[in-house]
């Protein structure tokens, strides 16, 4: 397999995101992680990452980490959650993050974890997730809408409810538009890691 091109992660200030930049940094592969002003980096920094301060509900700030990045590069986002003035990461963010790929014209691959329920999976969400979470996976979807059409070579997660526990290793790639579940965060960023490596995940969601 070539090189790998440099990894940007964001999102990679905890959670699945913190989980990647972790593995790759112990495969040996450069990560730069751009994450919020107020965001704690020890993590990043003990996993051997390197940050840069950027707010991805900031198009010019998000533009403008990705200039000061030279070469060829992969990103991942996994990116969510909303802002106290209600705008949402799960698509405004994840949105800046990939119009400003884009732009770039320098993003090899680019893989959004986003949840079960998005897209094609929204006629199986029950009512119950439909309320808790259904303004989330909503904008999630419109993100993942933006990614198809924006000419990239991408790869979609959608991973179930999110537990924070050890890797299990028993995550699984699937397309089962049915399918339900919980997985483990450490578990996802070892799907991940391996999406990244493989060229058949291109063009497809799981």
């Amino acid at each position: 397999m070539p090189d790998l091109p440099l990894l940007v992660i964001f999102g990679a200030s905890r959670g699945v995101g913190l989980e990647l930049a972790r593995l790759e940094c112990a495969a040996g592969r450069r990560v730069i992680a751009p994450v919020r002003p107020q965001a704690d980096v020890s993590a990043l920094e003990a996993a051997g990452a390197v940050f840069l301060r950027a707010d991805a509900l900031s198009r010019r700030e998000v533009a403008g980490a990705l200039s000061r990045i030279s070469g060829e590069i992969d990103i991942v986002s996994t990116l969510g959650g909303k802002a106290d003035d209600g705008r949402r990461a799960d698509d405004e963010g994840n949105i800046n993050v990939i119009d400003a790929a884009v732009e770039t014209g320098r993003a090899r691959r680019f893989l959004l974890v986003t949840s079960i329920g998005c897209g094609e999976m929204a006629p199986f969400r029950s009512e119950r997730a439909i309320a808790a979470f259904g303004a989330a996976v909503d904008a999630k979807t419109r993100a993942e809408e933006r990614l198809r059409a924006s000419g990239l070579d991408w790869t979609i997660l959608r991973p179930g409810g999110l537990l924070s526990e050890p890797a299990t290793g028993r995550g699984l790639l699937s397309q089962d538009v049915e399918m339900h579940g919980s997985i483990h965060r450490a578990d996802v960023a070892r799907l991940a890691f391996r999406a990244l490596r493989d060229p058949a995940t291109v063009g497809r969601a799981f």
